[in-house]
């Protein structure tokens, strides 16, 4: 039985199939007998030169296993087995027949990653691939040519004030020229709003220092007619009359040749600028000296003054600060009522030292406090506008500032001055 089964043993012939000469499965079958084993075997996908007549011996034992099973159950059996690259698929099942323990199987090995449409797969991802490198590197140039491009812009705004930006060369970069172009017209704008601009605050200056001149004229020569005029009215009257009369009018018209002269002399106050020659003041003492100078005029008129101070002693020019005091209190005896106080204080606060005048009266009218410290103005009709001037002056001088304050209770004048105790 052996003998005749080797003897039946053959290659069954192999189907050629020239149209699919790529293909992603293949397939093999053959009759087994019990334990004698392949009797026949067939390949028809096999791509070599001629048949191929032995069974691949990597998956002997898988076909010898499911045809074993086959005659045992007696029925179909499958099995699959999965691999890394491929799928095989054995089947068997027994053929009826004079000769025993006959099966016919047959194997379909599927590879997963080959054929037509595994190669079209790698092939465009091959493609795509490419192209994302290809984006890659020229974004990457992009990038590194804009970047210096950028750069150069940023070290030439950098190098130039802001009010003069610089003309930017182009670059190249169509996109970047644009931005490039729009910063050189905004700079040449910006350079010819400034130009006008400097042109017209230079318009202005020369407006404004035209306008102080004349107002300085306006005051001075209203301050000298009035002296002038009235000692020519009392040089007439006096040659036309008496020895006496010639007497009284020389007396006058010296009493307003010394008013002239104090004129000019507050005016040089307020064009001079001197330096502070600070010194250790007391506080107590220097507010004291100012009230007594001015007791005799302030009993004339039934007012009382008053110190107001927290002692110690602080660091300024007493002369510069005494003739800016002198004129607050000159102003607020003016304009106090009669009976009332004046208090005249010096006060070290958060802001530094203080020193103020406060009277009771209804303070400067409304249409002249926005300029009262301004050479020449004045709401007396016997006052030069030159003592707040004065004060602003020294204040300033000392790195500080003058204010005026005015409420229900009277009025205020400050000089508030950096603190720099002894």
């Amino acid at each position: 039985m052996a003998a005749s089964a080797r003897a039946r043993r053959r290659a069954l012939p192999r189907r050629s199939d020239p149209g699919r000469s790529d293909r992603s499965a293949q397939s093999s079958s053959g009759i087994w007998q019990g334990e004698e084993g392949s009797i026949a075997y067939a390949f028809p996908t096999y791509e070599g030169s001629g048949p191929k007549t032995d069974v691949p011996q990597a998956e002997l034992p898988r076909i010898h296993a499911v045809n074993r099973a086959a005659i045992a159950e007696d029925r179909q059996v499958s099995s699959r087995y999965d691999a890394a690259s491929q799928i095989i698929l054995v089947a068997a099942c027994p053929l009826p027949g004079p000769i025993p323990n006959l099966t016919g199987w047959t194997m379909t090995r599927v590879l997963t990653f080959a054929g037509r449409s595994y190669q079209q797969l790698m092939a465009g991802l091959g493609v795509l691939l490419a192209t994302v490198l290809a984006a890659a590197v020229l974004l990457t140039q992009l990038t590194v040519t804009w970047s210096r491009h950028v750069s150069q812009i940023e070290t030439a705004l950098k190098a130039h004030d802001i009010a003069e930006l610089p003309r930017l060369p182009t670059t190249g970069e169509r996109e970047l020229d644009r931005i490039v172009t729009a910063l050189n017209e905004a700079g040449q704008r910006l350079s010819d709003a400034r130009q006008q601009a400097d042109q017209l605050a230079s318009q202005i200056a020369t407006g404004e220092r035209l306008a102080a001149i004349g107002g300085v004229a306006a005051g001075v020569a209203h301050e000298i007619r009035n002296p002038i005029a009235a000692m020519r009215l009392k040089a007439e009257n006096a040659m036309a009359g008496a020895a006496e009369r010639k007497s009284e009018a020389l007396s006058f018209i010296l009493g307003q040749i010394e008013r002239l002269d104090a004129l000019l002399r507050r005016l040089l106050s307020v064009t001079e600028h001197d330096q502070p020659r600070r010194e250790c003041v007391g506080l107590d003492a220097f507010l004291d000296a100012c009230i007594a100078s001015h007791a005799e005029l302030a009993a004339a008129k039934q007012i009382k003054l008053e110190r107001a101070s927290d002692g110690g002693d602080a660091r300024f020019d007493s002369d510069q600060m005494r003739r800016a005091l002198d004129n607050l209190v000159l102003n607020a005896i003016h304009a106090a009522p009669a009976g009332s106080l004046i208090r005249v204080a010096a006060m070290g606060e958060a802001e530094g030292l203080t020193l103020s005048v406060h009277d009771g009266g209804a303070g400067p009218p409304a249409n002249i406090r926005d300029h009262l410290f301004e050479p020449f103005v004045t709401g007396r009709p016997d006052g030069t506008g030159l003592g707040l001037s004065i004060v602003r002056e020294v204040a300033a001088a000392h790195g500080g500032t003058a204010r005026f304050a005015a409420s229900e209770a009277g009025t205020t004048f400050e000089i508030i001055v950096p603190w720099q105790p002894s």
